[in-house]
């Protein structure tokens, strides 16, 4: 049994496609609008397989939005490496391609919402961003982390009607 387990845990982390971060890839999925060319308001949370053998069973979520005749999307995510440098885990920067592969995995578009109903919500889940209670904690499980984050903001902005992923752990740690 114990021979079984192993060659189950070596085919795993064979099996991963992202052992390298330095090298893994971070190019758009051609999933988020062109800012430039789609001007109307737009609010984007994607999920991607976290990094490595994690991505087995979780997936990392982050939300961007843009209001309207912006150039660059505002991104946030909770990072738990960033902790471990003494910095916020919760991060923001601004970007034309919120949709980035995450290490090398392709993400998915968990919600998407554009135009007037995006224009309206988008000071409400800024509002929530500054009020998120883990800004500057990370722990893996059961959170607060990458998935809590959105969840949070789900919770404190109703009207986006959030569903987070099944795989999407610590997203429960917001209720």
């Amino acid at each position: 049994m114990k021979v079984l387990v192993l060659i189950v845990l070596v085919s795993l982390l064979a099996a991963c496609t992202n052992r390298d971060w330095r090298t893994a890839s971070r190019e758009p999925a051609g999933l988020a609008l062109d800012p430039v060319i789609e001007t109307q308001a737009s609010i984007e949370v994607y999920a991607a397989d976290a990094f490595s053998w994690r991505g087995w069973f979780a997936v990392h979520t982050w939300l961007a939005v843009k209001q309207e005749n912006e150039p660059e999307y505002t991104v946030y995510e909770v990072v738990g490496w960033r902790v471990n440098d003494g910095l916020p885990a919760l991060r923001e920067y601004q970007t034309s391609t919120p949709d980035r592969f995450w290490y090398g995995a392709k993400p998915e578009a968990v919600l998407s919402i554009q135009g007037e109903k995006a224009a309206e919500l988008i000071p409400k889940i800024t509002d929530a961003v500054n009020r998120y209670p883990w800004a500057n904690e990370y722990t893996l499980f059961p959170g607060p982390n990458s998935n809590t984050f959105p969840a949070w903001v789900g919770l404190q902005v109703p009207e986006l009607e959030l569903e987070m992923p099944f795989r999407a752990i610590g997203s429960g740690y917001a209720d």
